[in-house]
């Protein structure tokens, strides 16, 4: 088969698309003939030699996919050949083919066609294992989330107003606010104009956040904790500001307040198919009902990956840049 290479680490211009092995699925895993990958920031980081994959996991950037099940290893139950899947990945999305633990594949939607269906498994396990599993967001109470024109933002936005939340938002334009509010977003904060911490409190009578989704890191700290709410839930899945920042104690036990910090990809299988179970359960019927949707900038050839990884680096994006794989047809 091809897939996406990184002989060596560096710019765009770093992924080849290489003939490369063929996987063969192992036990309890499920071989996946790739129609479409989704774009990560995961996957910019891992080109520049930053974040390796885990132990075991392909060696092919790419986090989750969508496609047709090729082949069905030993112990894998639930699944058929010629089944249309999405799945979660610790790797190996940008390729023809990958093999996947079973418990990380996911029905394709109803309503959502093959290739579209790569938008949502990392954001849909994303948000709903950090904003429900671990936040536990509850109708009636605001979701501050950054970044909202992104492809974790916009699936945030959707999911929190399906639950009765109300959603505030930042992005970095007129037009990703504008994207944003179309997605049901209450409050649109420019985070290039506007304190967000003013605006958050502003919009809830000076309450905060009951639930903050931060994909900055340290340069946000300080102000997230200051804009949570009493009882406020900070939950932390990003570090593109810094990993590093001083924490004031006082004001957290002030607002008897938490924060927490997860990654996905290094879960155990455990975790990672418990997280896929609930997404199945709670998002896919949102999903199938249209309440929903997968958000797609561009979809462009998996041979353009470098293409692609620039989009994401210059963040004109809005949602998900796709990556199509010649099982897109």
């Amino acid at each position: 088969m091809h897939a996406i290479t990184i002989p060596e680490p560096g710019g765009p211009e770093a992924l080849v698309w290489a003939e490369v092995p063929d996987p063969v699925p192992g036990e309890g895993e499920v071989l996946v003939d790739v129609a479409a990958t989704a774009v990560n920031r995961a996957d910019l980081l891992q080109r520049q030699g930053f974040y390796p994959p885990p132990p075991g996991a392909p060696v092919y950037p790419g986090l989750e996919c969508s496609g047709r099940v090729a082949a069905v290893g030993p112990g894998a139950t639930g699944w058929a050949v010629g089944d249309e899947v999405c799945a979660l990945l610790a790797g190996g999305g940008y390729a023809e083919k990958v093999a996947v633990p079973a418990g990380q594949l996911l029905p394709v939607p109803n309503g959502v066609d093959v290739v579209t269906a790569a938008a949502l498994p990392e954001v849909a396990a994303t948000v709903w294992s950090n904003v429900f599993m671990v936040a536990h967001l509850r109708p009636g109470e605001t979701l501050l989330v950054h970044g909202g024109a992104s492809g974790i933002g916009t699936m945030a936005i959707q999911l929190g107003k399906a639950v009765g939340a109300r959603v505030a938002v930042t992005a970095g334009s007129p037009d990703k606010l504008a994207r944003c509010a179309e997605l049901g977003a209450d409050v649109l904060i420019d985070y290039r104009e506007q304190d967000f911490v003013q605006e958050v409190r502003k919009a809830t009578g000076g309450a905060g956040a009951d639930v903050i989704l931060d994909i900055i890191g340290a340069k946000y700290l300080e102000r997230n904790v200051e804009a949570l709410a009493v009882n406020g839930r900070l939950a932390v899945i990003g570090l593109q500001g810094g990993r590093k920042a001083e924490l004031n104690l006082g004001a957290l036990l002030a607002k008897r307040a938490a924060v927490t910090a997860t990654s996905l990809r290094g879960r155990p299988l455990a975790e990672k198919a418990a997280i896929v179970a609930a997404v199945r359960e709670h998002v896919w019927p949102l999903v199938a009902a249209g309440a929903v949707r997968p958000v797609v900038d561009r979809v462009l050839p998996m041979t353009a990956a470098a293409e692609a990884h620039r989009v994401l680096e210059d963040s004109t994006h809005v949602g998900k840049v796709l990556l199509t794989g010649p099982s897109a047809s």
